[in-house]
């Protein structure tokens, strides 16, 4: 490089050592907001674009059991009302786009619930059961429906996860104790219908409390469990932002997210069920969609550091979401809104979006390669592809937050 104060770098790569296959992780499960808005054109057609054009196996989001998806209700005498239409538009499209459910379980039809406490503009209800007979009614009911639908084969691929981040009082009102009980009424429904469907939680916040307890507890009373899931964001202050008031700092230690995935997985090696898999299932920068960096540039090369980093620990990592058509602080006023999407509303493709699709360009083997901020592989017909990046944090100063820098 010319110009003063620059740097050289070099990428130093014997092309015929070939040290493994290229991963799959990265593009295994990429997140969306709710049910609801996948039944929009405008979110298929994103999904079809990044498809195309990226190709990621799984998908997940929240919202399925949600009264927009008018899954639940009861007639007069209290008795259970099931109705799978909404939820069969969406799935059949998600399939049509070979993509399959990362089916997140959750949050809680009206008629089901034990109150009215709620979260987000579109207001999913985050109490227990009022009746655990009931949600395993309705539990069964689905996975049966399902097999029925799409047949057995299809549906022990998915993917079956029970709540969302039920370790912080905005997404669960219950305890501990509650959300174990209703994973052990859950997961049980589950294997009942189909015994090779793959169920797992807790799908939790923050560390490693819930990861721990779940798998001791699941150990301990035998009850079902596939894998363990959780979330991470690289950010060092801030808070779930339901109303798009929150300020959030990026942290700039290299091991943010990727040091707490390869800490879960330890933790999970030494624990009583160490052949878990292990996934997160949601990540990005922050977790907020009212920071700008989800717009910028410095988001392509903090995706690609921290997946490079973090894909030997984990089974996938799902980042957060596909598009910014997402509703949690309701409908946005401005095309960049700093939304957690790989496109805005309008289609338009942000850095995020190139990171992945430069991930799907790379070949079928990793060969040896020298630097940590780049990847080096040949695919079967020769040909060598290499990907690198820079990632230099972008903090704010003293005082500030990511949103006003």
């Amino acid at each position: 490089q010319s110009g003063t104060g620059a740097t050289s770098r070099e990428i130093d790569s014997d092309l015929s050592h070939v040290v493994g296959p290229h991963s799959r992780v990265p593009l295994m499960v990429v997140g969306a907001g709710r049910a609801n808005e996948g039944l929009r054109a405008d979110w298929q057609q994103q999904l079809a674009e990044v498809q195309k054009d990226v190709g990621f196996r799984y998908i997940r989001m929240h919202g399925l059991l949600h009264d927009d998806m008018g899954v639940y209700s009861e007639d007069a005498k209290g008795h259970p009302l099931y109705n799978f239409q909404y939820i069969d538009a969406l799935y059949d499209a998600l399939l049509s786009l070979r993509i399959r459910p990362f089916v997140e379980l959750g949050f809680m039809p009206a008629k089901l619930a034990s109150g009215d406490k709620t979260v987000f503009w579109w207001k999913g209800n985050i109490t227990p059961p009022k009746d655990p007979a009931k949600w395993s009614g309705l539990i069964h009911a689905m996975i049966a429906h399902w097999r029925e639908r799409y047949g057995e084969e299809k549906i022990k691929t998915w993917y079956y996860e029970v709540w969302n981040e039920p370790d912080i009082s905005p997404f669960f009102t219950g305890t501990l104790d509650d959300y174990l009980s209703l994973y052990k009424t859950t997961a049980e429904a589950i294997k009942a219908e189909c015994a090779q469907c793959r169920v797992g939680g807790p799908a939790s916040a923050m560390p490693f409390k819930y990861e721990q307890e779940f798998v001791k507890y699941c150990a301990a009373n035998h009850v079902p469990a596939d894998f363990v899931s959780t979330h991470a964001y690289g950010v060092k202050a801030g808070f779930l932002d339901q109303d798009g008031t929150a300020g959030t700092i990026l942290d700039p230690a290299p091991d943010a997210v990727s040091g707490r995935m390869q800490h879960s997985r330890e933790l999970l090696q030494q624990s009583a069920m160490p052949k878990l898999e292990l996934h997160f299932t949601e990540w990005s920068s922050a977790y907020t969609p009212t920071d700008p960096i989800h717009d910028q540039y410095h988001q392509a090369s903090f995706i690609l550091d921290k997946i490079k980093r973090a894909t030997p620990y984990v089974d996938s990592l799902s980042y957060w979401t596909f598009t910014d058509i997402f509703e949690e602080n309701g409908p946005r006023f401005t095309p960049f809104h700093g939304g957690f999407g790989l496109m805005n509303y309008q289609g338009i493709r942000k850095p995020s979006f190139y990171a992945f699709e430069y991930l799907s360009r790379l070949g079928t083997v990793d060969v040896t390669d020298s630097d940590a901020q780049s990847w080096v592989t040949k695919s079967g017909d020769g040909q060598v592809q290499v990907l690198l990046w820079d990632f230099s944090p972008e903090v704010p100063p003293q005082g500030q937050n990511d949103q006003p820098h």
